[in-house]
């Protein structure tokens, strides 16, 4: 049984029985280019996943031909000489709509065909916990094309995940990536048949689904605060969270099966 928590507009949320959310970008007409009302949707549907004990998981997908193909050009050339105002705007909501992605308990897995570009689907790519990538896809930054910077926290999670030369390069020159080209830089979690990219990112979560969530959002979250901590600032906070986690029913429970080899029953507790 499916609960349909968000059933229009830019943004669509479902959430299925065992836990997965599906938030999926609704604008395929545009690629689902990103304007403000976009933007804002996104936000308030990441938002009521963060209010919502039920998730486990989310994957993260767009309609249509394209996960994402950035910001909505032909809306951006309409505001003429007030661009500038608008792409503030438009950029602080993505900066928080990004921020709280990343914030999120559950993984996000973000589902990816047809164009990932600009601050709107390179840069949700790059801040989603694991991505499978459809064979066909292509990624690519193309802020400097159009003689704008990066943006959705691009210039921190690239470099972090390929690298800060490889990020030079991706972001200076704006190759177009292929899927297998993003894999070997460190982008993509996997690439899968074009067929079945949905199908994948939603097993992927079901497994996710089936591990104890505390440990899981736990995990998340030492890995982004890791991100911008030294090692020596790390460490006591992952032997706090080690401690606290071990009182936990899933804890017990976990300790338990394996010792008596046997599949574990996680209940969340």
């Amino acid at each position: 049984m499916t609960d349909k928590l968000i059933d229009s507009g830019p943004v669509l949320l479902d959430l299925d029985a065992d836990g997965v959310a599906r938030l999926r970008l609704n604008r395929p007409e545009a690629a689902n280019g990103m304007n403000v009302e976009l933007l804002k949707a996104l936000h308030s549907a990441i938002m009521l996943v963060h209010g919502e004990s039920r998730v486990r998981a989310v994957v993260l997908s767009g309609e249509g031909r394209h996960f994402c193909a950035g910001g909505d050009v032909r809306d951006f050339a309409s505001k003429g000489e007030g661009l500038p105002d608008y792409l503030r705007e438009a950029t602080s909501w993505l900066q928080i709509a990004v921020s709280a992605l990343v914030q999120l308990r559950p993984p996000v897995i973000a589902a990816v065909h047809g164009f990932a570009a600009g601050g709107g689907g390179f840069g949700l790519a790059c801040a989603a916990d694991l991505v499978v990538a459809a064979e066909s896809a292509k990624f690519f930054s193309g802020a400097v094309r159009v003689g704008m910077a990066p943006d959705a926290g691009v210039t921190v999670t690239l470099a972090r995940l390929v690298g800060l030369r490889k990020a030079m390069e991706i972001l200076l020159t704006n190759p177009t990536l292929t899927a297998r080209e993003a894999l070997d830089a460190g982008l993509l979690t996997k690439v899968v048949p074009d067929e079945t990219v949905r199908d994948e990112a939603l097993a992927l979560a079901r497994t996710i689904v089936a591990l104890p969530p505390k440990a899981i959002a736990a995990t998340k979250r030492l890995l982004w605060q890791g991100l911008g901590s030294s090692l020596d600032s790390q460490l006591p906070d992952e032997a706090r969270t080690v401690s606290e986690l071990s009182g936990t029913a899933d804890s017990r429970e976990g300790l338990a099966a394996v010792i008596v080899r046997r599949s574990p029953n996680f209940t969340g507790e």
